[in-house]
């Protein structure tokens, strides 16, 4: 072999072992910040105030908006949990998005639905107007919304124009939340509400559960191994991960499933940008954007407390479309907000978070593909040895096997969801097989996703089977 080719075959391989180093060792900080903010959260829960916030008559209104497309399995125990959530001035408003199967029926039967005459604002701008809004025969706060398909930001932004609460709440229709949700994920708004122009909650998979009368009765571990694996990434990911860049003030994505907004804001903004298909997250960007630009204090927090159940995909021809769409989304908000990168007038968004965003999310399938076969290659031609490709199997899988298992443990200790103990022994195993075949495909995924972008190929939802809630998920449905 060439001189040239050695060097950088190991020049590769090395700069591979540091990138796992680096990755995995922010993702450590992450989780210690997150882990001392468990702390500190334990220690003043006790006079933490949420009772006195449903008696509270400054406590702000709050307008929950589920967009829904085919989802006649979910739909109606999800609107249940919806209208039972502990809260005092609540209104919900279901947006219908053009279903092509029976959910709108399934909710007429259900709530009783009769049409009503009602003027929708056009603050925000739509790319389909509502059809017909509908109300319960007896009253209540539901208010449920039939309009042509034209996607889930459009159908979120006809929400916002509808609402008539302070705050606005994104959820999904394959959702459930805590009872008390509304009143955690509120909570900042009450305690700052100056600053505060939106907050996130906790995702965690609902496969697995029992569910009854819209409430989760029973947390368990799904049976089959690809939702177990996300059920460990989720938390890893996105109750850690997202714990810890809210603690340093740097917090840049809001999942869709479960976000809260100031609706004057969202109304400043120009709502979601329905061409972007990572939405969710190129709001929070443009929020970040705007406020900096005009130089206005605001805060945007994630509340690890409380929780929204939502199925995740069971199968990996799902996953798959789900991880494209993902990473493509990553892509769009980082292009669209490139300004922002590395741009001291932005301050830890642009020197921090959005940096670390493209080095390790948008860069990590290139190296999480590239880099095995490198160091396989540099084995092969001799010029790695055995004690380099321990050391970066230890940087690359050890590592962040080691991180896994540090989230589950962090997570039993603050929240303890898991009655079973066999439940933990599962999400363990889960955490040690995820590093032998999911992360390479899911980097394949991710690959495929931003290649995708780059070709400029039409961005679609695709559909995703729904098992259904309930004690035993027995039906399957299409949604979006």
């Amino acid at each position: 072999m060439k001189p040239v080719v050695v060097d950088i075959l190991n020049w590769s391989d090395w700069a591979v072992l540091f990138y796992f180093l680096a990755i995995n060792t922010s993702y450590a900080a992450l989780i210690l910040l997150a882990a001392a903010e468990f702390y500190r959260r334990a220690e003043t829960a006790s006079y933490a105030g949420r009772e006195d916030d449903l008696v509270n008559p400054f406590t702000p209104g709050v307008t929950v908006i589920m967009p829904a497309y085919n989802e006649e399995a979910v739909i109606v125990p999800a609107v249940q949990a919806m209208l039972s959530l502990r809260y005092p001035r609540l209104e919900v408003v279901v947006v219908l998005d053009g279903s092509k199967d029976n959910t709108f029926g399934v909710l007429e039967e259900a709530f009783g639905l009769v049409e009503v005459p009602r003027l929708i604002p056009s603050d925000i701008p739509t790319r389909e107007a509502p059809k017909a809004v509908f109300v319960p025969r007896g009253g209540g706060p539901l208010v449920v919304v039939l309009k042509d398909n034209s996607g889930r930001a459009d159908s979120l932004n006809v929400g916002v124009n509808l609402a008539t609460m302070d705050l606005v709440c994104f959820v999904d229709a394959d959702s459930i939340l805590d009872s008390e949700a509304l009143l955690n994920v509120v909570k900042p708004f009450v305690d700052d509400p100056e600053r505060v122009v939106a907050t996130g909650g906790v995702i965690r998979a609902v496969n697995g559960c029992a569910v009854v009368d819209g409430r989760v009765v029973r947390v368990g571990m799904p049976r089959g191994w690809i939702a177990r694996i996300q059920v460990v990434e989720y938390l890893r990911a996105f109750l850690l991960g997202r714990t810890g860049w809210s603690k340093i003030g740097s917090l840049l994505i809001i999942s869709g499933a479960f976000g809260m907004f100031r609706r004057e804001v969202m109304l400043e903004v120009g709502g979601l940008d329905p061409s972007c298909i990572g939405e969710d997250a190129e709001l929070v960007s443009r929020l970040h954007r705007y406020l900096r630009d005009n130089k206005r204090s605001y805060r945007i927090v994630f509340v690890s407390e409380p929780v929204s159940w939502t199925e995740v995909p069971a199968t990996l021809k799902v996953l798959a479309r789900q991880r494209r769409r993902w990473a493509r989304g990553l892509l769009e908000v980082l292009w669209r907000h490139r300004v922002m990168l590395f741009n001291p007038r932005y301050g830890r968004i642009g020197l921090l978070a959005f940096p670390w965003f493209l080095l390790f999310e948008l860069a990590a399938p290139f190296i999480e593909v590239l880099g095995l076969p490198l160091v396989v290659l540099g084995l092969a031609f001799g010029v790695v040895n055995v004690y380099f490709a321990v050391l970066f199997a230890v940087a690359a899988f050890g590592y962040g096997l080691a991180l896994s298992l540090a989230s589950l443990a962090i997570e039993e200790l603050s929240f303890h969801r898991y009655p079973d103990w066999r439940d933990l022994r599962a999400a363990g195993v889960a955490a040690l097989i995820e590093n032998f075949w999911y992360r390479q495909l899911s980097a394949l995924w991710g690959l495929q996703g931003i290649f995708a972008a780059l070709r400029r190929q039409q961005a679609v939802w695709g559909e995703m089977t729904r098992s259904g809630f309930g004690p035993e998920p027995t039906r399957a449905e299409p949604a979006r």
